[in-house]
């Protein structure tokens, strides 16, 4: 839930790039987050340190979902896409040497001796390959002409795919409160899509 905050933050920070929204999306935005609450939360609610660097990930990526906007007017979204990329996995090889490798010739080879299996290679192929190479890209192609914070309202809906595939793949059972959540989130997307303006405009 915590995570998803960057639907909120998306259009308060799109109030200063001049990311004029309509009472549509503000009220969709609203019901998002009650539907992520009822689908994610648990029982109890405080915030602790770990919260706040989740709240602190969300922020960054609603600066993410905005700079997209920005750029894919600008460049292509296929070549944006490839330099983010290579930026991310410039920026993690540091911590990754210093901390999972020990910066020693030691701690390389034990890091490495991981490789040897594919119980390694599957998450990592799947995590580069699908959930990262395809879907990101998908989003920046997709984001060209839309309005970030209806993009964001979309993205909310990895959640209620979540729990759609942990439904079917892992068992689990979606109770009264999850699937208030999932409805809530659908019918928010499909009213922050609609043009109420171009509505009103018509009938008046």
């Amino acid at each position: 839930f915590l995570t998803a905050c960057y639907i909120l933050i998306v259009p308060i920070l799109g109030i200063f790039m001049k990311k004029k929204c309509g009472w549509n999306i503000w009220l969709g935005v609203a019901m998002t987050l009650v539907g992520l609450y009822l689908l994610c939360m648990g029982e109890s609610f405080s915030l602790a340190l770990s919260d706040i660097l989740i709240l602190l990930c969300a922020f960054c990526f609603a600066v993410h979902i905005l700079i997209i906007d920005h750029f894919t007017v600008k460049v292509d979204g296929v070549r944006l896409s490839c330099i983010q990329f290579i930026t991310a996995a410039v920026i993690a090889a540091f911590p990754m040497f210093f901390i999972e490798m020990g910066h020693s010739a030691e701690g390389i080879q034990l890091w490495s001796q991981a490789f040897g299996s594919m119980d390694a290679w599957i998450p990592l192929l799947y995590a580069g390959i699908c959930s990262s190479g395809i879907a990101y890209t998908l989003q920046i192609v997709g984001q060209k002409d839309m309005n970030p914070t209806v993009a964001s309202l979309i993205l909310s809906l990895e959640s209620v795919v979540s729990v759609i595939a942990g439904w079917i793949l892992l068992d689990e059972v979606m109770g009264l409160k999850e699937l208030s959540g999932c409805v809530l989130i659908f019918i928010a997307i499909v009213l922050a899509q609609v043009p109420v303006d171009q509505l009103f405009k018509k009938q008046n």
